[in-house]
């Protein structure tokens, strides 16, 4: 049986994040997933991660302050950070056939805010409901 491999791709503290309850304009939400994904691009190619077939992607909220949250709600920051994956080559899609996840949790508090994101490879050949 193959080892697992993970990598830990942390993102720059103080980015602006994407919230699915924001009402953003159409314009100022797509700035913010630019870099959002930029980030999430350059952040895997600097963790070294490698071109993969399948990874279950767990994500990591460090929130600015101890105030109530639901990381959930961050979807959109993830998935963005996430194209920037597909984007450096970590995964040739994000879709269900080469991703598990993300499955979004709260963590410490780092000043400013930040992302964080496990990536663990997965057996290409392992059924698609691995969960």
């Amino acid at each position: 049986m193959k080892a697992t491999r993970t990598w830990t791709v942390t993102l720059p503290p103080g980015l602006v994040l994407l919230n699915a309850n924001q009402r953003l304009h159409h314009r100022v939400r797509a700035k913010f997933t630019k870099l959002l994904r930029e980030a999430g691009r350059d952040a895997a190619i600097e963790a070294g991660v490698p071109a993969l077939t399948r990874a279950h992607i767990y994500g990591y909220l460090h929130p600015s302050d101890r105030r109530r949250r639901d990381p959930g709600n961050l979807y959109p920051s993830f998935k963005a950070v996430i194209d920037g994956f597909v984007d450096a080559g970590v995964l040739p899609d994000d879709d269900d056939k080469h991703l598990v996840g993300p499955d979004m949790r709260l963590s410490d508090v780092v000043k400013g805010g930040q992302l964080r994101l496990l990536v663990i490879e997965l057996d290409p050949l392992e059924a698609v409901a691995h969960g």
